[in-house]
């Protein structure tokens, strides 16, 4: 038996089902997240194509698309102008991140109450470990049900991979959508995996797939064949772990540690940004994005990142290390505006801006100056406000955004930057916790 494909949570009798020895693993992906909670909350949109995405005379993206507006071959991450052409009578909203991230959280919380091992990978995606145990006997497949059953019981739908390692499990959750579940049972990987195109393996990419292709290697099947030799001489250890996956095998657990590595935030532009005094006003919004998700997230950061982006489209970034962890934006926002010294010259258009906080581990005491700079050396900018007002200030600013959302107080260059983005978003965690 190399499968099942069951569009309905109760087709398949628990009797009937094989019994499960080893690794259970599930995938939960939330079908049309995005587009589905607006159709949620607004039941005249149900049955219609909606997309969720930056303006489409902007150079904005599609976040998602509902069902019925990829009958018209949109899909996420196109670009909205030529979603626009495809589907012209489309309900189109920037949307309500809040919203999903509540929705999400909700559901996370469903996912907990069937394990104390999930890991979400994106606001709308998470491995869920259900390996029977002594203390857990119940079968993978009734577990997956009862999600569905009870994520359907909030409103919205998931598809479920089920399978005996991450891989497999990310894969069958693609395979039937939406609402759908598919069971690959121990000892069936191979067999289900050998037709697929090796494109459908998590980290094989564009040119991975042109590499492989160029040596006759098309689907998995022939992935699996090609002996983890040969694959180690094309892609380095990276071979390895292509081969073992493609066999059906891997052994990566489902990571229950939510440990953050970044916090970050970047924004397109509807058109380049050219005049320094635009490009710094777009850096110190992203800053302060930063800023306030390190906050709420009871964060500080010692490494702090600045990534731009050229018209171009090549890609450019400077960091420096703080002496102190730090959340406060206002202090290392104009340090992040410093930096673009190091990567951007005047008249060069640009595209993309990020700001990026890393290093969350550090226990170094608190110093007099943000960055290690040399003794000779001057930091890049200080800030105008003692520390105690900028607390103050960021308190209270804080305070008024949780009680009346992110957009009820804004500094001057946050209104300045807002005016000129595409208004797409990602699906990054990090971005809606």
């Amino acid at each position: 038996m190399a499968g099942i494909t069951n569009t309905s949570t109760d087709s398949i009798q628990d009797s009937l089902l094989p019994s499960w020895e080893g690794p259970a693993i599930l995938l939960v992906d939330l079908d049309a997240f995005f587009a589905s909670v607006e159709q949620l909350d607004h039941p005249g949109w149900r049955g219609k194509p909606v997309i969720v995405g930056g303006d489409s005379d902007k150079r904005g993206v599609v976040s998602t698309a509902s069902y019925e507006a990829r009958k018209y071959g949109v899909h996420s991450a196109m670009p909205s102008s030529q979603a626009k052409r495809l589907c012209p009578d489309a309900i189109w909203t920037r949307g309500h991140f809040d919203r999903y991230r509540q929705m999400s959280d909700t559901i996370m919380g469903i996912l907990r109450d069937e394990s104390p091992f999930v890991q979400q990978v994106s606001i709308d995606e998470a491995f869920v470990d259900v390996t029977p145990n002594e203390i857990n006997h119940e079968h993978p497949v009734s577990i997956a049900r009862r999600i569905q059953a009870r994520v359907k019981d909030l409103g919205v739908t998931c598809s479920v991979g089920v399978g005996s390692s991450k891989t497999v499990a990310k894969i069958a959750s693609d395979m039937d959508k939406p609402q759908g579940l598919t069971v690959v049972f121990p000892g069936t990987e191979r067999d289900f995996l050998a037709p697929l195109p090796v494109r459908a393996l998590s980290g094989i990419g564009a040119s991975a797939e042109a590499k492989l292709h160029s040596a006759g290697i098309l689907t998995l099947g022939d992935l699996a064949s090609a002996g983890e030799d040969r694959l180690v001489r094309m892609f380095g250890k990276n071979g390895r772990t292509m081969h073992l996956r493609a066999c059906g095998g891997d052994d990566a657990p489902v990571e229950t540690d939510d440990e953050v590595k970044s916090v970050s935030n970047e924004t397109s532009f509807a058109h380049d940004l050219v005049e320094r005094e635009n490009i710094e006003a777009a850096i110190s919004a992203m800053a302060a994005k930063v800023g306030r998700r390190l906050r709420r997230k009871g964060l500080k950061g010692r490494t702090l990142a600045l990534k731009v982006r050229f018209d171009d489209r090549t890609v450019h970034s400077a960091q420096r290390k703080l002496e102190a962890p730090s959340d406060d934006d206002i202090a290392f926002g104009p340090l992040a505006v410093g930096l673009l010294d190091e990567i951007w010259r005047p008249g060069i258009p640009v595209r993309l801006v990020g700001v990026a906080m890393t290093g969350f581990d550090a226990q170094d005491s608190i110093q007099d100056r943000l960055f290690d700079v040399p003794d000779d050396e001057e930091p890049i900018a200080k800030p105008l406000l003692s520390d105690e007002k900028r607390q103050s200030l960021l308190r209270a600013t804080d305070a008024l955004k949780d009680r009346f959302g992110e957009s009820a107080v804004r500094f001057g260059h946050e209104i300045r930057s807002s005016r000129n983005t595409t208004g797409s978003a990602a699906k990054n965690p990090a971005d809606y916790k």
